[in-house]
């Protein structure tokens, strides 16, 4: 995609009158429509074939990153490709398999357990419910979120650390708590929108609005955030802090969607 610049900083200052709900909730539903013009493209990040899948790479992708998972999962998934093959595998083997995502031996009790529990209360089928997911091993409201909203075309807000960050510099809430965010950022949007909501605030925070040094003055939105500033405004240097795709560089998945504008990640292993 073509270089898109700011248009200019947001207009609020912190000795301005307090926005008012109605405007808060004015200016996150154009933010969302702007990232939706800037990411026609957002995805989820994971790569998966059937919801077994993506459920298992989303508990894999616990403090690690996506790509370092896409680059497991294709061994993992290979050696033992249902619920009921996983649930019966020698544990020590899939540590190995799934070592490079860390914390390898957890992630193996959780991956094996919740496979046991398809198997044995879910006739090997990943359960299309809230309800249901948060309660196998391992599986929280995120991963839950993730799973509805990509693999059945559930809605639901995937309440990650680059949401939470996002949600909070863009003043749309106060909260720190995961589940209270959820619920202030479902009455701000129209259901229909929370799963494609969370990809684009997850793409902005992974490309742009980063964790230490946000790219300010390479950001689509700069004219709508309060926060503007907290980062590089500097153009030029803030459109070196860019990531993925906007800088030329790979994406996290080795089999992006058609519409991806990037360039495919490399296997686990791959030079050059």
């Amino acid at each position: 995609m073509g270089e898109q610049g700011p248009r200019g900083p947001s207009r609020r200052r912190k000795t301005d009158k307090p926005e008012s709900r109605l405007a808060m909730v004015r200016r996150a539903r154009r933010i969302n429509r702007e990232l939706a013009e800037v990411y026609p493209y957002a995805h989820p990040e994971l790569d998966f074939e059937n919801p077994f899948q993506l459920l298992v790479a989303t508990v894999l992708s616990a403090q690690t990153t996506d790509l370092r998972v896409n680059q497991t999962t294709p061994a993992l998934f290979a050696a033992y490709p249902a619920p009921e093959d996983l649930a019966a595998a020698v544990p020590e083997e899939v540590e190995e398999l799934i070592r490079p995502t860390g914390f390898f031996r957890a992630k193996t009790k959780s991956i094996m357990g919740l496979s046991a529990v398809l198997r044995d209360d879910f006739g090997g089928e990943v359960p299309g419910r809230l309800q249901d997911l948060v309660t196998l091993p391992g599986v929280g409201r995120k991963t839950a979120f993730v799973v509805l909203g990509n693999a059945f075309g559930v809605p639901g807000i995937t309440v990650d650390t680059h949401f939470m960050r996002l949600v909070r510099r863009w003043k749309w809430t106060e909260q720190e708590d995961p589940v209270r965010i959820e619920a202030e950022i479902a009455g701000i949007f129209p259901k229909s929108e929370w799963t494609m909501l969370s990809h684009r605030v997850i793409f902005h925070g992974r490309r742009i609005c980063h964790a230490r040094r946000p790219a300010c003055g390479a950001c689509p939105i700069a004219h709508l955030c309060p926060s503007y500033g907290e980062g590089e405004t500097d153009p030029d240097k803030a459109r070196k802090l860019l990531k993925y795709e906007l800088a030329g560089q790979p994406g996290q998945r080795l089999k992006p969607p058609a519409d991806y504008p990037g360039t495919p990640a490399p296997a686990l292993g791959a030079t050059g």
